[in-house]
């Protein structure tokens, strides 16, 4: 089975279909009429204009005086249209808008005094009238002719110059062209006056030409467009035919082509386009329409050249995207485009929503009949189309989205797809005396709960919305809660005892001692109110509606760090934290506190701790014993002492007449779970 693509972009481009659509309103008007040249490149259109009443004068002496003369979309030199006002003719102009704008840039170059460039082929039509428009200049049809031209007369390029080109040039020659001149000329204001239209059918084509096994070009031997085509299309596929109407199609060429590839020049009409296309049907199958095959030979023109009104609806392809303006091919004669301000809205890029080759729908807002353009707006349809979402939305009750665009007396305003929807400050879900511009520019979820469409008045809420899936969110949290699931939450509010977190519309509460495994007072030692923090359910109350959350990391419990990094025997440095009339609590690690015995201080007797120690003295001790349930340790600096000297007789004598000291036991304390000791003196014999 084989395959046809047709290229989007094939035939009449907007500018021929405003010529041809001109003519066709003259002849119907007035029965004849005569145009200045042939009217477009298409002997089968230029026939059936003159079945009609057209004839073709190729010079202003050959129009009579009072008779009606079509300047066609190439356009005229200055001097062609003092011959025809001469020649008393009226004058209809069907100059092509893009071909005008470059009349207007090489007459502003001729007022400067600059040298004109014009990149094209010399002969052609809209070359000849753009040189008419220009001061001193030159025409070139590429590189090789410049630096030609450059080597026997450098004394022009030594001027300001103004480059132009040929609206149905091609990129790769014209961007080669200003290559060469901007390394020679310093002072070049150079205008990619090449049509957009004419760039993206270039560009489809070569796209197309690279996939396909065949290529068949349909155009007029003399239209510069259509010739370009065929030389592009030659560039990326070795099997092409340039053909003028379908009589002139080689079949056998096509029968060992796969996939076959068809486009068409600017002046090609509709109706070759599809007889081609039907000539190749035997072979390549080709989905076609009942309203296509019944479409008569005027019903096709016709339809190529429908004309718009502002308001209508209208469907295109997006053809350029500008820094200002979205180019569409409405398929008409008239050129649309969209400002780019309507895509670009709180800071959107216009790339991200739309690209070249998407298929759009907008309302048309202005048609320039002068200039063949049509102003469309995406945003007005859109408005129109929400209008009646809004209102089935006010029976429905669906959430709608927009964004906040404004704060005004009593309320914010959402855009909802082009649509104002006031917000009454107390259906905006803030706190009373809360800031509403904190709303500014934030999409929001609302429900509409008013709309009168003659006073274009829409009332939204956002707390039905938001409380709504509050609900939902807390439903969803208690059906789902269970020890040791974890959640993301916010810190609401502090307490002495704790800190309050949300955790999806629900608050439950982190208990200070389970806020850090280190000793804190206040819970603002840890976190404050706005911190988002990560915490585990404790337990939970479903009845009561309570949840203790944990913050603390389990993994990070330090009795499970001292146990894997010291045992009995090792030395350690300590830092004395609490002194007590029975020793001092000294902190072995973060968390862990050990117990230095009021015997094992010195290696002497003293009276109390506070003796010999400071709270905040880092001292060196020997971990002399450690309870692994109790999660108790003794530490002793007595350990590490020299001996104590030895006594003369007679204090020996003295020492034996006083109370030996009693044996104390080193683990009379207790450690809580987070590592805080406590304890009290053993009791001993008077």
């Amino acid at each position: 089975m084989k395959k046809l693509i047709v290229a989007e972009s094939a035939g009449f481009c907007f500018g021929v279909r405003r010529s041809v659509d001109m003519a066709a309103k003259l002849l119907e008007e007035y029965g004849s009429c005569a145009s200045l040249g042939e009217l477009i490149h298409n002997e089968d259109v230029i026939d059936w204009l003159r079945a009609k009443g057209m004839r073709v004068a190729e010079r202003p002496e050959e129009l009579t005086a009072g008779e009606r003369v079509l300047i066609r979309a190439h356009g005229a030199a200055p001097e062609v249209y003092e011959a025809l006002t001469a020649a008393g003719a009226e004058i209809f102009d069907a100059t092509c808008p893009k071909v005008r704008a470059i009349h207007k840039i090489v007459a502003k170059a001729k007022d400067e005094g600059r040298f004109t460039v014009v990149i094209g082929m010399r002969a052609h039509p809209e070359v000849t009238a753009i040189c008419g428009w220009c001061g001193e200049h030159e025409v070139f049809e590429n590189a090789e002719e410049i630096e030609k031209w450059l080597k026997n007369k450098p004394e022009p390029w030594e001027k300001p110059i103004t480059v132009v080109v040929q609206t149905t040039q091609t990129h790769s020659n014209f961007t080669e062209c200003c290559d060469f001149i901007k390394k020679r000329c310093t002072n070049a204001k150079i205008s990619d006056t090449i049509c957009l239209a004419t760039s993206t059918r270039q560009e489809e084509a070569a796209r197309i030409a690279s996939e396909c096994d065949a290529m068949v070009v349909i155009g007029g031997k003399h239209s510069a467009n259509s010739v370009h085509l065929a030389q592009i299309c030659a560039e990326h596929c070795p099997n092409v035919q340039f053909i003028e109407r379908s009589e002139e199609l080689e079949m056998d060429r096509l029968e060992a082509a796969d996939t076959v590839g068809l486009t068409a020049g600017a002046s090609t009409p509709a109706w070759i386009i599809k007889e081609v296309r039907n000539k190749m049907s035997d072979e390549i199958k080709v989905e076609e329409t009942t309203a296509e095959k019944e479409m008569s030979f005027d019903e096709m023109l016709e339809d190529s050249l429908k004309t718009i009104y502002n308001g209508d609806k209208v469907t295109g392809l997006v053809v350029a995207i500008t820094g200002t303006e979205i180019s569409v091919d409405l398929g008409t004669k008239y050129s649309g485009f969209i400002p780019t301000s309507e895509f670009t809205d709180d800071g959107i890029k216009v790339e991200d929503v739309v690209k070249v080759g998407d298929t759009i729908e907008a309302v048309v807002v202005r048609v320039n009949d002068v200039e063949g353009t049509a102003m469309l707006s995406k945003k007005r349809l859109d408005a129109a189309k929400m209008w009646t979402d809004i209102e089935e939305a006010v029976e429905s009750g669906a959430i709608l989205e927009g964004v906040v665009t404004e704060e005004n007396k009593g309320g914010v305003v959402v855009n909802v797809k082009g649509v104002r929807v006031f917000v009454p400050a107390s259906q905006t879900d803030l706190p009373r005396d809360a800031e509403l511009s904190q709303l500014l520019k934030k999409t929001v979820r609302l429900k509409i709960t008013e709309v009168n469409k003659a006073r274009k008045r829409v009332v939204g809420s956002i707390r039905r919305v938001a409380q709504a899936e509050r609900r939902e969110r807390i439903e969803n949290i208690w059906n789902e809660i269970e020890v040791g699931k974890k959640y993301h939450g916010v810190v609401k509010s502090l307490t002495s005892y704790g800190a309050f977190v949300d955790i999806g519309g629900i608050d439950g509460m982190v208990h200070v001692s389970e806020l850090s495994w280190g000793r804190i007072h206040q819970p603002s030692e840890v976190v404050s109110v706005g911190d988002e923090i990560d915490v585990y359910v404790i337990s939970f109350d479903k009845e009561k509606r309570k949840i203790s959350l944990g913050y603390k990391d389990p993994d990070g419990n330090p009795w499970t760090q001292f146990t894997s990094r010291y045992q009995v025997g090792d030395v350690a440095n300590v830092k004395v934290v609490k002194l007590m009339p029975f020793g001092a609590f000294a902190e072995v690690l973060p968390g862990v506190d050990g117990l230095i015995h009021i015997s094992q201080i010195a290696n002497r007797r003293i009276g109390k701790p506070e003796d010999v120690l400071t709270v905040g003295d880092e001292v060196e001790a020997k971990i002399t014993a450690i309870d692994e349930e109790k999660h108790k340790i003794s530490l002793s600096i007595r350990a590490l002492s020299e001996p104590a000297p030895v006594k003369a007789p007679e204090a020996e004598e003295e020492a034996e007449e006083e109370p030996a000291e009693a044996e104390e036991d080193a683990l009379v304390y207790e450690v809580s779970a987070d590592g805080v000791a406590s304890g009290i003196a053993p009791e001993t014999e008077e």
